[in-house]
């Protein structure tokens, strides 16, 4: 409803459908063979025999890529019908952990599903004696067969048995694994355990903890966090940053090393809980068994997969027909009638399915041909949604394709220097999502290669695919404010005045949290290279200007925010002063952006896109849009699409894309100096040519690394 009310009901709408319509992928364990490592990936080789974890890795698919602190290697001994069941056996084991159980000790366990007769045999392993109780008879019976004391249905029975084997004390720990919204468990938990017992909820359960019995007894309640320390850390999922072993003795990873070591020891048996399997191609009949739609009766199910799976890269997703020739029309000097753009997209996030493609589908002469991510899951997605000829994780397979002629880059921002570049040596035009790069020395290097193909071309206009380049590529970055229709009303009330500009940008950028993508300065660069560079190209769009200077101050980060709270001043070479006032600490329901122009007797105030007021001569002049924001996104492809067919300029000049990205990055360094900083284009541009630091030949490398490749812990 905020969306709606900042931003128009249709542009809410199609967001809601957007992230409604996204596919997830199913499962979070499994076991296999090691095909590849990526760089810097120590004590793992291709054929080693490995265990891995985690949702959104370990999914169910033949072939998955994981961070390196969710696999762990599988003896010989231990097949992979086993090995499949670690996830499951690492949340168990810490669930156990959080007890703290000693050697002897009474424990009870709450449920006998897969989590709790992983429990029970854990439990004994560990020399405890172990009492259960479950809803279903033929659980129970399993526990006793794995080893339980006793394991029963009856809440009573269970009663009498812990008093039996306490002497009347209680049991010393609790760990319930059941799986289910009733509190039950938790009130049957506390009666059961002793004085100063411990509980521990390691399945999804009510928690309305029932105060009288755990006040009375002083327990100790513990909800366990899936596998271990280090779950949901991006810093030790993701990025592979081990915690100290003195300090940290049981890691996540550290606990599925344990089960796999349990599973070899025989003293862990997984092959009396596996009830059913399904080979990959009938997976939905598994989830239709766990659903209840069957009613039959299970507790382990595996899916299988073949020993040799198909490990092509490609998937054609329909067939090309001879209308849809392309590649040979973007030049000025053929004699064919136009046709399409054709479209190499690297990327589809949550920005290029909800926004970007969108946009791109309602202009006329665009082709989507392939996309490239670097799951195979979201390249199928969006291939069939946006009617896509092939879908991919192979870079390869976009940049050597000669019907392509336009790569699209909306992937994470530290990939994007590196895809640019690759791109246009391989002779496609380029449009790459903001930012251009996220380092200098990528934006120096972009100058060279750019340079390099303008001079070996004669100029910068457009070029056939598939042939011998005639012309440069052309390079585009989605500034996508400056093609606003509202913007450029504004940019057409101003055109008559004849004097410098003072503007004010204000942005309710909205927080965002330190453990975000966003904030990661590796991966997005920061908010200030990453998202203030469209609001510097659009002033410098209204100034008809570049930056020339810029002073920033800031606000304290106050261990919340990173350098996200911003006041930048700028100066253009026209005298216009710009100030852009950049905000994470406000409420998100506002309005996120408003532009306040004055200069020459005249005032323009542009408010989120949606509210124009042009005020002169005391006459006021108010535009609407109250169903849709429109920020550009379609008006910046029309412009780009006719300037590749008409063989003219790139609607946004090379130039002005260097001013704005070398602008973000003084940005920076005023805020971390504390002094204003000149931004010198032509010097920048100068110095990047002279310092040629590599052949800036133009032809495309052999070796391509792949998004997914450059991601792999």
């Amino acid at each position: 409803m905020d969306k709606a009310r900042r931003e128009g009901v249709l542009t809410a709408l199609e967001s809601v459908r957007n992230r409604l319509g996204e596919p997830m992928a199913l499962g979070y364990s499994c076991a296999g063979m090691v095909m590849a490592v990526g760089n810097g990936v120590e004590g793992l080789e291709p054929g080693d025999r490995v265990a891995c974890g985690g949702g959104g890795y370990a999914v169910h698919a033949e072939v998955v890529s994981v961070p390196k602190n969710l696999v762990v290697k599988v003896p010989n001994t231990v097949d992979f019908e086993s090995a499949a069941f670690t996830t499951l056996g690492a949340i168990a084991l810490q669930g156990i952990r959080l007890a703290d159980v000693k050697l002897g000790e009474v424990v009870v366990v709450i449920g006998l599903g897969l989590l709790g007769l992983l429990t029970v045999q854990m439990l004994k392993g560990a020399g405890c004696v172990v009492l259960g109780i479950d809803l279903q008879e033929q659980r129970a019976e399993l526990a006793r067969k794995l080893g339980a004391d006793m394991a029963t249905t009856s809440e009573e029975a269970l009663k009498n048995a812990v008093l039996a084997a306490t002497g009347g004390q209680g049991a010393d720990a609790v760990l319930i694994t059941a799986d289910t919204k009733s509190n039950r468990p938790v009130e049957l938990a506390g009666e059961l355990a002793r004085k100063k017992g411990v509980v521990v909820a390691v399945g999804a359960v009510g928690m309305n903890i029932p105060r009288k019995v755990y006040y009375e007894k002083e327990l100790a309640f513990h909800v366990s966090c899936s596998y271990g320390p280090g779950r949901y850390d991006p810093q030790y999922e993701e990025k592979g940053i081990d915690y100290p072993y003195a300090y940290v003795r049981w890691t996540e990873n550290r606990n599925m090393q344990a089960f796999i070591r349990l599973l070899a020891e025989g003293k862990v048996d997984v092959k009396p809980l596996i009830t059913h399997r399904f080979p990959i191609g009938e997976a939905p009949k598994a989830y239709e068994l766990i659903a209840g739609k069957t009613q039959e009766a299970f507790l382990g199910v595996l899916i299988t997969y073949p020993d040799q799976p198909d490990l092509s890269r490609r998937v054609d997703l329909r067939p090309h027909t001879q209308d849809q020739e392309r590649g040979r029309v973007l030049t000025p000097s053929t004699t064919e009638a136009r046709r399409p753009v054709a479209v190499g997209l690297f990327g589809a996030g949550n920005f290029a399915t909800a926004t970007l493609l969108p946009a791109m589908r309602k202009v006329t002469d665009i082709e989507f041909v392939g996309v490239c991510t670097a799951t195979g899951l979201s390249a199928r997605h969006v291939g069939d949604k946006f009617k896509f000829r092939y879908c991919t994780t192979d870079e390869d397979e976009i940049l050597n394709d000669p019907e392509i002629n336009a790569v699209v880059i909306a992937t994470p921002h530290h990939l994007h220097a590196r895809q640019v570049l690759e791109a246009l040596k391989a002779g496609k035009h380029v449009f790459c999502e903001k930012p251009l790069c996220i380092r200098e020395e990528e934006l120096a290097e972009i100058v060279r290669v750019y340079a390099a193909l303008a001079m070996n071309r004669g100029d910068e206009g457009a070029m056939p695919s598939g042939a011998a380049p005639s012309r440069t590529p052309m390079l585009m970055v989605g500034y996508n404010r400056r093609f606003a229709p509202m913007a450029k009303e504004v940019k057409a009330f101003l055109a008559d005045v004849q004097e410098p500009l003072v503007m004010h940008y204000r942005v309710n950028a909205a927080y965002i949290p330190l453990d975000h993508w966003v904030q990661d300065l590796k991966q997005s660069g920061g908010r200030i290279i990453g998202e203030v560079c469209h609001f510097v190209d659009l002033l410098s769009f209204l100034a008809d200007a570049p930056p020339i200077r810029v002073y920033v101050r800031t606000l304290p980060d106050w261990g919340r925010y990173r350098e996200d709270n911003v006041v930048i001043t700028v100066e253009f070479a026209d005298g216009s002063l710009g100030t852009i006032t950049y905000v994470a600490n406000g409420d998100k329901a506002f309005s996120k952006e408003r532009v306040e122009v004055f200069g020459g007797g005249s005032v323009a105030v542009l408010d989120d896109f949606r509210h124009l007021e042009l005020v002169r001569n005391g006459r006021r002049n108010v535009v609407k849009a109250r169903l849709r924001q429109d920020k550009g996104h379609r008006g910046e492809w029309e412009a780009f699409v006719a300037a590749l067919q008409n063989g003219g300029p790139s609607p946004i000049p090379f130039e002005e894309i260097v001013a704005t990205t070398l602008a973000t990055f003084r940005i920076v360094d005023s805020l971390r100096t504390g002094q204003p900083m000149a931004i010198d284009t032509q010097g920048f541009i100068s110095g990047a040519l002279a310092n040629k630091q590599q052949d800036p030949d133009p032809q495309p490398k052999a070796d391509v690394d792949t998004e997914a490749e450059e991601e792999q812990q």
